[in-house]
């Protein structure tokens, strides 16, 4: 009986103690690191466009956005996959005008349908709709006010940009926190894309054609944002 007891007592301590599993499908290591922004020199590596006059600074490590309506933040470089950009993004809430928690969102691997380089769109104002015409994936973190999660695969068509029921997404854990930072994790591995939030994965596709070069982008509407600490790595290739 006495040696019953001990086994229990033994397993009980393993469980309490053991290391804790990572979770599930959690991204591996990436590779080399291609482009970085810690927000200290400016906004010399972005392009905005702007539906409303807002305010978005980079200083002491914090890329700024507050503002009234939609906003498009482009990164200038050109990016092809495979590829993980990793950021860290807070939506604030602290009585300000804008601070409404809502839309972290943005694009990635985004072009023209025309193939074309969709930074220097003249017809983009930063209006939602001016960008229905991309090719591109995009993700909308706590959209709609806060009660949404969506991801689309925009196929360039100016009425259509097609949502899966699996990718329009309301529970509680799949919207912002106010004044949460959180880790954003965007891949594009061939077939393979995905939305992480720190080591929850929001969104897995499966793309048959997908798209392996393009542009990215911050994009809100309505909102204060703070980002930092953007890297863009080269993915390993999943199961290495």
């Amino acid at each position: 009986m006495r040696g019953q007891i001990v086994r229990f007592v033994a397993c009980v301590l393993a469980t309490l103690f053991a290391p804790a599993a990572p979770a599930a499908d959690a991204p591996k290591a990436f590779g080399p690191l291609l482009h970085q922004d810690d927000f200290r020199g400016g906004l010399a590596q972005w392009i905005l466009e702007l539906e409303k006059p807002g305010r978005v600074t980079a200083q002491d490590g914090v890329l700024d956005i507050d503002v009234p309506a939609g906003a498009t933040l482009w990164f200038r470089h050109e990016l092809e996959g495979p590829i993980a950009i990793v950021y860290e993004a807070t939506a604030i809430a602290a009585g300000g005008t804008n601070d409404r928690v809502s839309d972290l969102n943005c694009f990635w691997m985004a072009r023209n349908r025309d193939g074309a380089v969709p930074v220097y769109e003249e017809s983009r104002t930063g209006r939602f709709a001016d960008y229905n015409t991309l090719r591109t994936y995009y993700a909308g973190l706590g959209g709609n006010g806060n009660t949404t999660t969506r991801f689309r695969r925009y196929i360039g068509d100016p009425q259509l940009r097609p949502l899966l029921p699996e990718h329009d997404l309301s529970a509680p854990e799949t919207l912002l926190a106010p004044n949460r930072k959180q880790t954003i994790t965007l891949i594009a591995d061939g077939s393979r894309i995905e939305v992480w939030r720190d080591d929850q994965r929001l969104i897995g596709f499966r793309d048959d054609t997908p798209y392996v070069r393009g542009w990215f982008a911050l994009r809100t509407t309505q909102s204060h944002l703070r980002i930092e600490k953007l890297r863009i790595y080269r993915a390993r290739p999943e199961g290495t």
